[in-house]
């Protein structure tokens, strides 16, 4: 098929590249505009941008697609139909018509669970027992179009955001491939009206980590925020983040180290265990490395 691609972030770059291998004719790759990245603050390009140039590909990234000049040239790429996975910009109805098929977009999740930006956090955040992707014909509303294909996958006890995230990205591109292999057959099917949630953006305020919160609730705030923005405390007065976890079966005062040796700090009940930390300016470590450098005796208080 002719295909306009739309993507921005790593999450998208295995599907262009399972588009490319399937066959399909790429007419043009959309993305978000390069923008400052970097100590230099220079102009970096995307990732869907970079993987994009290296195939070889048309590459647009209009800041907005309301005007009528980018519509008509959105139209002019006579597309069969376009592929859109975490593009970033909304797409006007003349946009979405254009392709003879309309647009599919490939959400993170299963619909009409965590419509909209950060489904995979908002999965591990709230404790979802799995969590998929669905592959669904746009319309107007948020994530609110019928679905065409849907799988589900369980979210693994430890399982970390930047973990789910890869696993949904080849999902995504393996089943966007099988829809597009069997578009006329398929049967879209109305999300139901019950159990919507939306998946509001990531705050950096959530990123706080409070031990008198229950271990549960701890353990999935560190892993659903990993890597980024990434969970954190304050010890020794620098800000260090708390990478990966799980949960611990011991009790004690909250925010005390009770076994150093595996870096397990009490909960309000329960307790956590934690895998990976990251001090301020320097590279995430294993916790038995980092306590070699910064030992957290039993007894030391976390978080205060």
């Amino acid at each position: 098929m002719r295909v306009i691609f739309m993507g921005t972030p790593e999450f998208s770059v295995p599907v262009l590249d399972a588009l490319v291998e399937a066959g399909h004719e790429i007419a043009a790759v959309y993305c978000q505009p390069p923008r400052p990245a970097g100590r230099g603050k220079k102009d970096r390009p995307t990732p869907v941008h970079a993987r994009a140039l290296e195939l070889g590909l048309e590459v647009r990234h209009p800041v907005r697609l309301k005007g009528e000049d980018e519509q008509a040239a959105f139209a002019a790429l006579d597309a069969d139909v376009a592929v859109v996975v975490a593009y970033g910009l909304i797409l006007p109805q003349p946009v979405l018509d254009a392709p003879r098929f309309g647009c599919l977009n490939i959400h993170a999740s299963l619909l009409p669970r965590w419509r909209g930006a950060a489904p995979i956090h908002r999965a591990i955040l709230s404790g979802d027992a799995e969590t998929g992707i669905c592959i669904m014909q746009m319309e107007a509303g948020l994530d609110t179009g019928p679905v065409l294909l849907r799988e589900a996958t369980p979210i693994g006890a430890e399982e970390l955001t930047s973990q789910l995230h890869d696993r949904l990205s080849v999902m995504g591109a393996r089943m966007i491939t099988q829809a597009l292999e069997h578009l006329p057959e398929l049967t879209p099917e109305p999300q139901p009206e019950e159990g919507v949630t939306y998946a509001a953006k990531i705050d950096k305020a959530e990123a706080r980590v409070d031990f008198t919160r229950p271990a549960t609730e701890v353990d999935r705030q560190i892993r659903g925020l990993s890597p980024f923005p990434g969970a954190w405390i304050e010890h020794d007065g620098q800000r260090l983040k708390l990478l990966a976890s799980r949960l611990a079966p011991v009790q004690g005062a909250p925010g005390e180290v009770l076994e150093a040796e595996g870096l397990v700090v009490a909960c309000g009940s329960g307790a956590v265990e934690l895998l990976v930390l990251q001090r301020a300016g320097k590279g995430a470590q294993e916790a038995e490395v980092f306590l070699r450098g910064h030992p957290l005796p039993a007894g030391t208080k976390l978080g205060g």
